[in-house]
């Protein structure tokens, strides 16, 4: 009890020195993340940060209905923010990123009594990712909660192609059955992207599509010399 009563002391002490301000006690436990040995679990840190400095991501999915916002708006209301939104510093934009959260986002930022009780501040944690990890975190992070939009993963779907992933990585990292995959390249109109190429499991993307029509353009020049 001795040891529990000085820790608490010194924090205190701590935190006094820092004026007792949310960015004094934010630093307070940027020191005891450190120290932790559980630090590589983004959870170990939980930062408060004001909601300016976040900024939803442009590729989500997830979807959620009018009557589960309200439900999700009654929650934080009455037991407060339970899960933290799930971010990445964006170094460009000078801001956190939404990997997983949006909606926990929205709440906090359109309602301006949730916004005043958390003194304009959303609870994040923050993980290190680039784009195709960060979209791929995202769908893993929806789907193991049963929701994600059709057309938004297909467009995912194709963003993640187009940067250069193979079917089976994708696969792979979003939990999908080839067949899914394939389904999500061509619903929606999204083929109509490709109405130039051949409906198959060969799907290419427009990069690659470009890369072929500069080839036969240069064997046609070939050919005619």
């Amino acid at each position: 009890m001795g040891t529990k009563s000085n820790i608490n002391e010194r924090l205190a002490d701590l935190v006094e020195e820092a004026g007792g301000s949310v960015e004094g006690i934010e630093a307070v436990r940027d020191a005891l993340s450190a120290m932790s040995p559980l630090s590589g679990q983004p959870v170990d840190r939980v930062r408060w940060v004001p909601v300016e400095m976040v900024e939803p991501n442009s590729y989500n999915p997830n979807s959620v209905a009018m009557q589960e916002m309200r439900l999700l708006y009654h929650s934080v209301k009455h037991d407060g923010y339970t899960q933290p939104v799930v971010t990445i510093w964006d170094e460009e934009l000078e801001k956190y990123v939404i990997v997983d959260g949006f909606h926990r986002y929205f709440t906090c930022k359109s309602n301006p009594d949730i916004f005043e009780r958390n003194l304009g501040l959303l609870p994040i944690v923050v993980i290190e990712k680039d784009i195709n990890d960060r979209m791929a975190s995202t769908v893993r992070h929806n789907r193991a909660r049963g929701k994600h939009s059709v057309a938004g993963m297909s467009s995912m779907v194709f963003e993640m192609l187009d940067n250069g992933w193979e079917d089976a990585a994708i696969c792979n990292e979003l939990g999908m059955e080839p067949e899914e995959l394939l389904r999500l390249k061509h619903i929606t109109g999204f083929s109509k992207l490709f109405a130039d190429v051949e409906y198959s499991k060969a799907w290419t993307t427009r990069r690659q599509i470009k890369l072929r029509k500069e080839q036969e353009a240069r064997d046609r020049a070939e050919a005619a010399k």
